[in-house]
């Protein structure tokens, strides 16, 4: 039989909707108001009458008002705590649980699957979590590969705002199904791949997408033509979170000398810049071309998507390399400023050194 500690009922939030009081919802049900503050807390799970009962009140089907929940009042299916109530979430199945993740903004926006408040999750979409992949990256040109994605593979996508660093600890952790990761530069073969492995106890997968152009967007009005001369001048830098990539190379160029400011993303870096608030940060070149910002090259990173080895037979997985081995995404991506696509595709698991088309 089930646990009747899981039934959830949304009896107070259609009450509240309609404008009721306790007393008139108890005559419309007829159910004491006693009656139905014992159910609305949960104190009181109801017959079969008085759900039926409830239901007629309401105009509604019985599983509007009552389910066998699988997201708990007490918070134990959050990805992470939000920060308040109400708060609007997304859900998605990640190895085997169903996760609710806060609302936040993206690069990507997409419907949110419910609201949470008074303690309850209200459902608002059809979405089932296990047609939802998760992915935390950088990228700025995520949501290329979000959009095509969707429209190839008919799945939906989460696409979370994440340093390298940040979305290997979620990986780590079974929070989501792929993270981005950019700590290899060129030419320097399985950086990416020792960071993966430092963070996962699984085997895992890196599905190469890119090398990009990382370097110093600088204010055109400093006229900065060079990195040494950014470096020995007297400017103001707006650094980056630890843990991401651009943080790990400001460090390498200014050593104890500390950023004024943090950023939190790429675009975040250009922002500060173009806002007068810093004069020079590190980003990728794409961002910095965007803004309209000087651009000095400093290295050549690769950018993979790694995930573990156990997910890749899932349908999700397997259409997110479908999608980026696929032509219509490659086109997309190569037109990008600082992108290069010549390795697009390949795939590389845990212990292999240099990336094998399969």
């Amino acid at each position: 039989m089930a646990d009747e500690r899981n039934v959830r009922n949304r009896v107070r939030a259609r009450r509240l909707a309609r404008g009721w009081s306790q007393e008139e919802l108890a005559a419309q049900a007829g159910i004491s108001r006693t009656g139905i503050s014992a159910i609305e807390t949960g104190r009181l799970v109801p017959s079969a009458v008085a759900v039926l009962s409830l239901a007629r009140a309401f105009e509604c089907q019985v599983e509007e008002l009552f389910s066998l929940g699988t997201l708990g009042s007490d918070g134990g299916n959050w990805a992470w705590s939000p920060r308040g109530e109400p708060c609007r979430w997304w859900h998605a199945s990640v190895a085997g649980r169903t996760l609710v993740y806060p609302s936040e903004t993206t690069c990507m926006p997409r419907p949110h699957d419910g609201v949470f408040h008074d303690g309850l999750f209200e459902r608002r979409s059809n979405v089932a979590p296990s047609e939802v992949l998760v992915i935390a990256s950088c990228d700025p040109a995520l949501c290329i590969l979000i959009s095509e994605y969707e429209r190839q593979s008919g799945f939906h996508a989460i696409a979370l705002q994440r340093s390298s660093g940040e979305a290997l600890s979620l990986l780590a952790r079974g929070l989501i199904h792929v993270a981005g990761v950019h700590l290899e530069e060129r030419g320097h073969d399985g950086c990416n791949s020792a960071a993966a492995a430092r963070a996962l106890d699984d085997s895992f997968c890196l599905l190469r997408t890119a090398f990009w152009q990382e370097g110093l967007a600088v204010a055109p009005s400093r006229r900065v033509g060079s990195v040494q001369q950014a470096i020995e001048g007297r400017l103001n830098w707006v650094g980056r979170e630890p843990g991401s990539a651009a943080g790990e190379l400001l460090a390498k160029l200014l050593g104890n000398r500390a950023a004024k400011h943090i950023a939190r993303s790429h675009r975040g870096v250009a922002e500060a810049v173009c806002g007068g608030w810093a004069d020079v940060g590190i980003c990728v070149r794409l961002v910095s071309d965007d803004a309209g910002l000087d651009f000095l090259a400093v290295r050549e990173e690769a950018y993979d998507l790694c995930f573990t080895s156990a997910a890749s037979v899932d349908p999700r997985l397997r259409a997110l390399v479908q999608t980026v081995r696929s032509p219509e995404y490659r086109r997309l991506i190569e037109d990008l400023p600082g992108y290069d696509v010549s390795e697009i595709g390949a795939l590389a698991t845990a212990g292999q050194r240099q990336p094998r088309q399969i």
